[in-house]
């Protein structure tokens, strides 16, 4: 592509690089229009000798065609793409779920003249028809090579997709001793059994553990067998430590304990664990104690992910470090 000034009758065909306003001053014709033959008398009424118009190669794609292919590379499952306008593209959601998006073909495609994808943070949690991300197209063309480039970044998987949560029958455990039983009921399980609510989930079943190892994996166990697909523990106290009841609980039915801790505030208390039944591995997260807030902390950063069978480890919950210092987004 290349600017030129041309006569009027020689600027057919091309685009026009500025808005042209009339003796009023109010717009005569807009930037962006290719400019057709029956545009010459508008354009002689305006007293115009010649215009900046943009001239483009045979290899070059209009910048709304251009925005439309790009988005079509960078669209992922549970993305639609939007109308194109004046160079621009807009995707929205289909299903609820955690946006994922794979930063380094976004990087790859953004470092590409001309090319702009804007997202919402990774890992947002996005409902059906939220709108995820904007295309641009800066210029008014760009080179077909340059959309060939941003396709073989991107991969077929595109580069962002909301994964649909498939996890949807939840336990939960309650732990604590007898007397403050009923004190970690008020106080936890409204806050819990809300997150799971908001997230489209059901809560299977809540039961009511005691402090003691084989009590807590007899408890885990029939939860898995009622159907639990997720659980979350939560008690008296946090986890204090990896030989914590809880965690050994987990590995007395031959669980695994992925990661103990986060640099999350609040939520640096975060045990997660999976058990293994039936041919599948469950997540199991054992909240600290701020999940009785409905303020956002670490379980509103991973349980979305979790239900949408992301197999989250110890470096997936260390990453959290970046942005860990949560502020108060209230949830619900």
């Amino acid at each position: 592509m290349r600017i030129e000034t041309l006569p009027p009758a020689a600027a057919v065909g091309h685009i026009l690089c500025h808005n042209l306003a009339d003796a009023q001053g109010r717009k005569a014709l807009s930037k962006g229009r290719r400019l057709r033959a029956e545009d010459l008398p508008r354009l002689a009424e305006l007293g115009l000798s010649a215009v900046r118009v943009a001239v483009l190669a045979p290899d070059d794609v209009h910048e709304d065609e251009a925005a439309i292919r790009l988005a079509q590379i960078v669209a992922g499952s549970g993305v639609a793409i939007g109308e194109p306008h004046a160079g621009r593209v807009n995707l929205r959601a289909t299903v609820a779920g955690p946006l994922m998006i794979d930063a380094e073909a976004l990087l790859a495609i953004n470092l590409i003249d001309g090319l702009t994808v804007a997202t919402l943070p990774p890992y947002t949690f996005v409902t059906a028809g939220q709108m995820l991300a904007t295309i641009k197209i800066i210029p008014f063309a760009v080179p077909a090579l340059d959309l060939a480039q941003a396709a073989a970044a991107a991969g077929d998987a595109g580069v962002l997709r909301v994964a649909a949560l498939v996890r949807q029958r939840v336990g939960v455990a309650l732990v604590s001793s007898p007397a403050a039983r009923a004190r970690v009921e008020r106080g936890m399980l409204p806050a819990i059994a809300g997150r799971i609510s908001d997230l489209g989930a059901t809560m299977i079943a809540c039961r009511e553990l005691p402090l003691d190892e084989q009590e807590v994996a007899a408890g885990l166990s029939a939860l898995v067998e009622a159907g639990a697909d997720l659980i979350i523990t939560a008690g008296e106290t946090s986890v204090v430590d990896r030989d914590d009841v809880i965690p050994r609980a987990v590995l007395r039915l031959g669980g695994e304990i992925a990661h103990y801790g986060a640099p999350v505030e609040p939520g640096n208390l975060l045990l997660l664990a999976y058990l293994h039944h039936a041919g599948d591995t469950i997540p199991l997260i054992g909240a600290p104690g701020c999940v009785r807030s409905r303020d956002q902390n670490i379980v509103d950063l991973i349980l979305p992910r979790l239900m949408a069978n992301e197999r989250l480890g110890r470096r997936e919950i260390v990453a959290l470090g970046l942005g860990g210092l949560l502020g108060p987004v209230r949830r619900g």
